[in-house]
């Protein structure tokens, strides 16, 4: 089987080896999607009273959702690459490739890292199109980033008063999913008394201001509270030109979960990742990481087929370098917020 990183590859070809993509309309233009009704199952990619792919875990490790006393609130990256995006701004929740393709990829090898520690609910939503973070069509790009915004309050919406039940609550998200779950910490979480709720956010693969709140703040050790868990995995020694120009991100480092900068944890540190065929165990010591000047700079992982991987952006593999090293903080800091 191939490696997560590599079956992804695609994408990232087309990002940095493509020609501009332009859509065809502009955003007012196309039919949008239907809007989910979450009341229905089928539009949630995961729950914890349904079987999905979210339930699976590699060998050694158990789903334990059932017996949880926390929920996760997971928001998947963005799954919605094709060609057929050129014409749609915004991903139909009913588009059965493209939730097989979640499923797939971000439910199995990311939501799955917290069935230990909660229940997990990860709501399908009209995810915008890749395209959308690199179209000159600005304006339409944030009207499709505003509509997905939408499904997932509705959705939180939907799950605070039908599913929530009183259980803390840990956030978590990636990429395209990190954007969304940055907006919905501010409503909600920031100056709020659901706050008090709040176990951890990790909002990975996507920049959050150091000033983006008034109250949430980066959490300083592994086993705080209330606070918010973010970084971008680049190549070791990887030095771009936004790193400069760049303000202040919340930045942390997931194997010894500080945020302090230049302080390299070795991979003996790293006690599991997930990068290749799932249903193996983890694989121990693959990669050392550091913070440096905003980002996470982190030893290139070595798996079959690894040295077709040509990029020094290992953004797929936010999660997953680190796979065991995020479910046991999860457990780390539920048990701190039970103490508390």
């Amino acid at each position: 089987m191939k490696s997560y990183l590599s079956v992804l590859c695609i994408s990232y070809f087309c990002v940095l080896g493509c020609s501009p993509t332009k859509p065809k309309s502009d955003f007012e233009s196309y039919q949008r999607p239907q809007t989910p009704d979450y009341s229905l199952e089928k539009y949630w990619a995961a729950l914890p009273q349904k079987l999905d792919s979210a339930d699976r875990a590699p060998a050694g490790l158990k789903d334990q959702q059932m017996l949880s006393q926390a929920d996760v609130f997971f928001l998947y990256p963005t799954s919605f690459l094709t060609k057929k995006g050129h014409n749609q701004w915004n991903a139909d929740v009913n588009d059965t490739e493209i939730n097989q393709k979640t499923d797939a990829s971000a439910i199995l090898y990311q939501a799955s890292l917290f069935n230990e520690v909660g229940k997990i609910y990860a709501p399908r939503y009209r995810q915008a199109h890749i395209f959308a973070f690199f179209s000159e069509d600005t304006v339409s790009a944030a009207k499709a980033l505003d509509l997905a915004y939408l499904d997932i309050k509705n959705a939180f919406e939907y799950y605070l008063n039908n599913y929530n039940q009183g259980r803390p609550i840990i956030l978590a998200g990636h990429s395209q999913g990190a954007a969304h779950l940055i907006r919905l910490m501010k409503e909600y979480f920031d100056n709020n008394e659901l706050r008090k709720k709040l176990v951890v956010s990790y909002a990975v693969g996507y920049p959050i201001p150091l000033e983006a709140y008034k109250i949430l703040k980066p959490c300083k050790n592994e086993f705080e509270t209330g606070c918010i868990c973010s970084w971008r995995s680049f190549k070791k020694g990887y030095k771009a030109e936004f790193q400069d120009a760049e303000k202040p991100v919340v930045i942390t480092n997931p194997l010894i979960w500080t945020t302090e900068e230049n302080i390299y944890a070795d991979k003996s540190k790293n006690i599991g990742s997930v990068l290749d065929n799932f249903s193996k165990a983890p694989v121990p010591n693959i990669s050392g990481a550091q913070i440096y000047k905003h980002i996470l700079w982190v030893d290139k992982p070595k798996f079959k087929g690894s040295f077709l991987y040509p990029f020094s952006n290992f953004h797929r593999g936010d999660f997953n370098i680190f796979y065991m090293n995020v479910r046991q903080n999860a457990m780390q800091r539920l048990n701190a917020f039970w103490k508390q």
